[in-house]
């Protein structure tokens, strides 16, 4: 796995990087685990954008990841590695002794024919998904269940990693990647290992083609426009917005905490990731 680079032979090509994809050895995802995805183009229920600056993009089909890990005691052996236009992470598919087949979030060094299991009698190794209770301290970890049995929801992310530091109690204490240090019960579970495609984040998108591919619409800054269309507008040649910065709207932005008080787990954190 590596980056690759182009031939400057365009503008669009001068900064661009690329994954080489050497670490995939699947091309075509297995058909009865993928579905049809609907693009909802930034819109809610109710066909109203909540999120500007969405839309287009390439088809896509989606794929059923299995975050819960639930087929314990079953072992099961990786029958590739796969890309994933979903998300920023490969994938590994895996096939069960019983016949099964899912798809789960590869780790960084999961390779075809290694053997992963899940389970409170698993052992503490690369890919397999245990209890905290049972992980050794200062082990690296990743789809960190919140609550038991609803399936990993933290550090998912390619590279992402997050470090089981101690445990007390019922608890055991997790430092996050952002820096947060946060306790989890110890019945929630979490996967062995570092996720994969660690070279996502040296990716130069280098066109603005590029982010139309991703279904990115264009992004326009408030101190282009009128003071009409935002309270950053108007102003002779290129001045200050006058005040803090806002969102068209005039709420503020940059720095301001949007964290409601009084979360029922604010009790949970330790340590802010600031």
């Amino acid at each position: 796995m590596g980056i690759k680079v182009y031939k400057p032979t365009s503008a669009g090509k001068r900064h661009r990087t690329n994954s080489d994809f050497s670490d995939l050895t699947g091309t075509k995802p297995q058909k009865g685990l993928t579905v049809g995805f609907k693009k909802k183009a930034g819109r809610n229920n109710q066909g109203r954008i909540t999120v500007r600056h969405r839309g287009g993009g390439h088809k896509r089909k989606y794929r059923l990841i299995d975050f819960k890990r639930d087929k314990e005691g079953v072992p099961a052996y990786v029958a590739s590695i796969e890309y994933d236009p979903n998300r920023s992470a490969r994938i590994a598919l895996l096939h069960y002794k019983d016949g099964e087949k899912r798809y789960i979030i590869a780790p960084e060094s999961l390779k075809v024919g290694d053997e992963v299991i899940s389970g409170e009698n698993a052992p503490p190794k690369c890919g397999n998904f245990l209890p905290l209770r049972n992980i050794p301290e200062g082990t690296s970890i990743y789809n960190i269940e919140l609550k038991k049995g609803a399936g990993g929801q933290l550090v998912r992310a390619a590279g992402t990693l997050a470090q089981l530091l101690s445990k007390e109690g019922d608890y055991a204490q997790i430092k996050l990647p952002s820096g947060e240090v946060r306790l989890v019960p110890l019945e929630c579970r979490a996967a062995i290992g570092r996720v994969s495609n660690v070279d996502h984040e040296n990716v130069e998108i280098g066109k603005a083609g590029r982010m139309r591919w991703l279904g990115r619409r264009p992004h326009v800054r408030g101190v282009a426009m009128n003071p009409i269309d935002h309270p950053h507008g108007g102003g002779e040649d290129r001045g200050h917005i006058g005040g803090p910065p806002v969102t068209p709207w005039g709420r503020p932005i940059k720095g301001q905490k949007t964290r409601r008080k009084g979360k029922a787990s604010d009790k949970l954190i330790v340590q802010r990731r600031k």
